[in-house]
């Protein structure tokens, strides 16, 4: 069988995207379906294809897996030494290209704009794919313009703006959790949820990344890129299919209708950064101690921001969305918080914790905690979990998100709307927080942080 030719053209090669994530994920897709694949590198690094195929061998044995695929692609696999802003060098790299094309853009977000502008004046294959990191601009105006940039390139349906977060088997868990179960749609609303969590915490501290995340922070690297867009998912409205226009123009929905709790982004928001500590028994130094970072940035390593989805289903619920680094484990979970029972019998006890569902990110695990009779005295209720394992994908997400493009499916990605709103929800809190509004606490590393004791309130 004749498979189509693929080029992946990767621009930004020599970066630590590339060779930590993005290459181990290709490995995988290669493991698990057969490819016609020729893997460009662009770099400003003197490697010569020879040492960039040595790149490529030693991120796809982080994988696990070799064999006579990634073999291939390893030993055709060809370097351009470039400067991936200047359209000269994008189109010698370019040479010799498939028609279906993919462009992945491993790059900053200033770079990646000017690499844009380069290869707008250079004619591409009529399918040539863009595949851009978060964050998408810097802010509503940027991702207008980054909008317009790209779509005057390619298509929209051709532009992928990915979140890894949104793998097809984490959407496929809240999808079909949600409107395949009747006992729990039935109540998903207003009348029975208080209030919902999106988490987003890791044990994990800088670990050398500061060129990127001291200009960035918790807020634009997690909530906006990230937490936003599993929001979207929990409450869109039910979809009349799972094809790409109905689930984007669902998320796109939530999105829109989504602001700051009560306009107020100082009482709704609130921003940390870590100090020194011990995380899971390995000593942390305090962030503004880490190389590369500058403190008078002041950046964030946690961030906590509280919304409301302004429509019939979810007006009055509070969406907590929360994000750190250095702390004490790794927690990536959204969670649903029911209103206590409208009665119960007098006589009974212990019932004051509330029914909850935990849908768990990473690890992608389900978790519903409720009241049930315990021993002994019958009069006393004791707390109780049920616990299930969601049924996961054989790709990594990078993997996941390499397989969507070279399907041509955009479901997963992130519409140019979408990157727009999220940017308009969060900026008012950014101002607030650029103005000193909102004070920057410090917090030890591998601290565990409680919940905020009411939507406006502050964690103490």
């Amino acid at each position: 069988m004749t498979f189509p030719r693929h080029t992946l053209l990767i621009l930004g090669a020599g970066g630590d995207l590339t060779a930590r994530l993005l290459l181990p994920g290709l490995a995988e897709v290669l493991h698990q379906r057969e490819l016609d694949l020729d893997l460009v590198g662009v770099d400003r690094a003197d490697w010569g294809d020879e040492g960039w195929r040595t790149r490529v061998a030693q991120s796809f044995a982080v994988s696990g897996l070799q064999g006579s695929r990634q073999d291939e692609v390893v030993g055709a696999a060809r370097y351009v030494q470039a400067d991936v802003t200047d359209r000269d060098s994008l189109e010698r790299a370019l040479t010799g290209s498939a028609d279906r094309l993919i462009v992945y853009f491993a790059l900053p977000p200033a770079v990646t704009v000017r690499a844009c502008q380069a290869l707008a004046g250079i004619d591409l294959p009529t399918d040539a794919r863009l595949v851009l990191e978060k964050p998408f601009g810097t802010d509503v105006e940027g991702a207008e313009k980054l909008n317009d940039l790209v779509t005057g390139v390619v298509p929209e349906g051709q532009v992928y703006r990915v979140d890894h977060y949104l793998g097809m088997s984490t959407v496929l868990n809240i999808l079909g959790l949600r409107f395949t179960n009747r006992v729990l749609e039935s109540v998903l609303d207003n009348t029975q949820v208080e209030s919902v969590d999106i988490t987003f915490e890791e044990s994990l501290a800088l670990e050398g990344r500061a060129g990127y995340y001291d200009g960035t922070g918790a807020l634009v690297d997690m909530i906006q890129s990230h937490a936003l867009h599993v929001l979207s998912f929990l409450a869109m409205e039910p979809p009349s299919s799972i094809e790409a226009r109905d689930i984007r123009d669902g998320t796109a929905a939530v999105l829109r209708a989504t602001r700051v709790w009560d306009g107020d982004p100082v009482a709704s928001s609130r921003r940390g950064r870590y100090t020194a500590g011990d995380v899971e028994g390995r000593s942390v130094p305090s962030y503004v101690d880490e190389p590369g970072v500058d403190p008078a940035l002041e950046t964030e390593t946690y961030a906590e921001v509280t919304v409301e989805v302004n429509n019939w289903r979810w007006a009055g619920v509070p969406f907590r969305l929360r994000a750190g680094k250095a702390l004490s484990a790794l927690n990536k979970r959204a969670t649903i918080t029911f209103k206590q029972p409208a009665w119960v019998p007098r006589g009974l006890y212990g019932h004051e914790s509330p029914d909850r569902v935990h849908i768990g990110l990473d690890p992608e695990v389900l978790q519903i905690d409720f009241n049930v009779t315990g021993p002994g005295d019958p009069r006393g209720v004791d707390r109780v979990a049920m616990n299930a394992s969601f049924g996961t994908s054989h790709l990594p997400p990078y993997g996941q998100v390499l397989a969507g493009v070279l399907d041509g499916d955009p479901t997963l990605s992130v519409r140019g709307d979408h990157a727009v709103e999220t940017w308009r929800i969060v900026e008012p809190v950014l101002e607030a927080w650029r103005n000193g509004a909102v004070p920057l606490e410090g917090y030890p590393a591998g601290t565990t942080l409680p919940r905020s004791g009411s939507p406006r309130g502050r964690v103490g």
